[in-house]
């Protein structure tokens, strides 16, 4: 796996390549190819959150865990998929809470590169997975990649909005510094979790751009879709 990232990034964590963990990381994903089982997303969008979302340009952090693992669904960003492809529930979800808080109709596709373009970063914590099998690239190294992405924008940023939907995402994000950014912690937009009530009426991206506007940055257009 050639690693091809966006400079800016590059700057901050060339050095997490060279690690142990990732060159076993890189081993486990062509050992895994050459057996002959499919990898999402495409290897030239497996950095796809990083290279739309430049960290000059972050303003927003979105955490989720793990890539779909349906064919042509993984694009590389968080909760988000190629147009063309039905709308995952949770997305779905996520576009009912934003109509709820910001009145905005929900598009008729999943991709979410133009939110990343304005500088929110939809970050999984595990960047890859098997074809048709959740999970299947935990605990391999990423998680040791994405804290080390969530610890470079904790410590050279300030006035960063960390949406944390869900226990894993509020786990991964616990060492945020909330003297320096805003945390904004509910339930996950799963239909399981969000139909509990945790997710539904948390507002958060209306939260999000009033922090931003405060903080004297532009907010984010949440209906350019």
């Amino acid at each position: 796996m050639a690693i091809k990232l966006d400079p800016t990034w590059l700057a901050e964590l060339k050095d997490e390549f060279d690690k142990e963990y990732f060159k076993d990381l890189k081993s486990f994903l062509l050992t895994t190819k050459q057996s002959g089982i499919s990898v999402y997303p495409p290897s030239n969008q497996i950095f796809a959150a990083l290279d739309a979302c430049t960290l000059p340009n972050l303003k927003v952090v979105i955490i989720g865990q793990d890539p779909y693992h349906g064919v042509g669904q993984a694009n590389g960003l968080c909760f988000s998929v190629n147009k063309g492809i039905p709308v995952p529930p949770s997305l779905q979800n996520i576009y009912k809470e934003l109509q709820s808080d910001l009145q905005i109709n929900a598009p008729s596709h999943g991709d979410l590169t133009s939110w990343a373009k304005q500088g929110v970063l939809l970050l999984n914590a595990t960047l890859t997975v098997s074809a048709n099998q959740a999970g299947s690239h935990q605990n391999k190294g990423w998680e040791k990649f994405t804290d080390r992405v969530i610890e470079v924008i904790n410590t050279n940023k300030s006035n960063v909005v960390f949406m944390l939907w869900g226990g894993y995402a509020k786990k991964k994000g616990k060492s945020i510094d909330e003297a320096k950014h805003l945390v904004l912690r509910s339930g996950h937009p799963s239909p399981l979790s969000a139909n509990r009530g945790y997710w539904f009426g948390s507002k958060h991206f209306s939260q999000c751009n009033d922090y931003l506007t405060k903080q004297g940055s532009s907010p984010i257009n949440w209906e350019d879709l």
